[in-house]
């Protein structure tokens, strides 16, 4: 499996493997300030890139804007220069592409940047269609403020009409940005992986270790701490175990890698970019560990064969 990727019309190349940083900054979900806090980020930064990884994915309502001046600082601290994707957030009272530019030009402030390699509408909320910020992607990219363009949790249809809008202006659709891993594999059925495949839209799957669950790191006696509680039955995480055990033997066969390494594996396999999220060194290594080799085509279906149990 190749280290490094294209990604749209982004001039560097990408890792195979990105990092998300919705954790930086991030209290109320992640516990920022508890058991983590910027020390622990600088070590998980320092020590991704020194592996080779260069793609990190942030979003202004991170931490509310917390992540993305803590990646400007680490950046700086390191005086590297990474692959950087952000997103705006179509909040309700947010209508006029005045509010699009604003909010662009607060991320790139934050971000310290006076471009982002790669910015996406993070959601397709109402009131205002798809079109409007898909257009107000396009002018910034024709400005030179952003080098690609990507949605994220977009269904089929609303990817068939951002690619449409965007063609008819000679500008492609990058990415969509969506849960993927092997307990969350909607996009195979329910089209968006096929409609993003027709248009050579990259798919960039946040959640690739499903929150944590594909680690084995949580069972029913060991639940996920704050709000993953709630999302996480004792009854999926009954359900969940034959999974975690594959991916626990099938990380021996191939030298002892971790099961999480597998899950991560697993997703690039499938030709999508995982971003997992790195609060501290150990993760950033383990994160890195998914690299440099690939799942046989008999663990592959192995592992497909379990999920499918797991998510009928």
């Amino acid at each position: 499996m190749e280290d490094y990727t294209q990604l749209g019309t982004i001039s560097m190349k990408i890792s195979a493997l990105g990092i998300g940083t919705w954790a930086w900054g991030d209290r109320r979900f992640w516990g920022y300030g508890s058991d983590y806090a910027l020390n622990d980020l600088r070590q998980a930064f320092q020590s991704t890139i020194a592996l080779g990884i260069n793609f990190f994915d942030t979003a202004e309502v991170y931490g509310n804007g917390m992540s993305e001046k803590i990646l400007a600082s680490l950046i700086e601290e390191a005086k590297v220069a990474p692959v950087i994707a952000t997103k705006f957030f179509p909040y309700p009272w947010r209508w006029r592409s005045v509010d699009f530019r604003k909010a662009l030009s607060n991320s790139l402030n934050r971000l310290k940047l006076k471009r982002v390699h790669l910015y996406q509408i993070h959601w397709p909320f109402p009131p205002m269609p798809i079109e409007k910020w898909v257009n107000c992607l396009a002018d910034a990219y024709e400005e030179g403020l952003i080098e690609a363009l990507g949605v994220s949790n977009y269904n089929a249809d609303q990817v068939r009409r951002a690619h449409d809008v965007l063609a008819k202006r000679g500008v492609p659709l990058t990415s969509n940005q969506v849960p993927y891993s092997l307990i969350n594999r909607k996009i195979e059925k329910n089209g968006v992986l096929q409609a993003c495949q027709e248009r050579n839209i990259k798919i960039i799957a946040y959640s690739p270790i499903g929150q944590g669950m594909l680690s084995g790191k949580y069972n029913e006696q060991n639940p996920p701490p704050g709000a993953r509680r709630f999302l996480y039955s004792p009854q999926f995480l009954r359900k969940i175990k034959p999974l975690q055990d594959k991916l626990q033997e099938i990380g021996a066969s191939y030298g002892n890698k971790t099961a999480t390494q597998v899950a991560l594996n697993w997703v690039m396999c499938k030709g999508a970019i995982p971003i997992p999220g790195a609060k501290n060194r150990k993760q950033a290594e383990e994160n890195a560990g998914a690299l440099n080799w690939r799942l046989s085509e008999a663990d592959i279906l192995a592992l497909d064969t379990l999920s499918d149990q797991l998510t009928p």
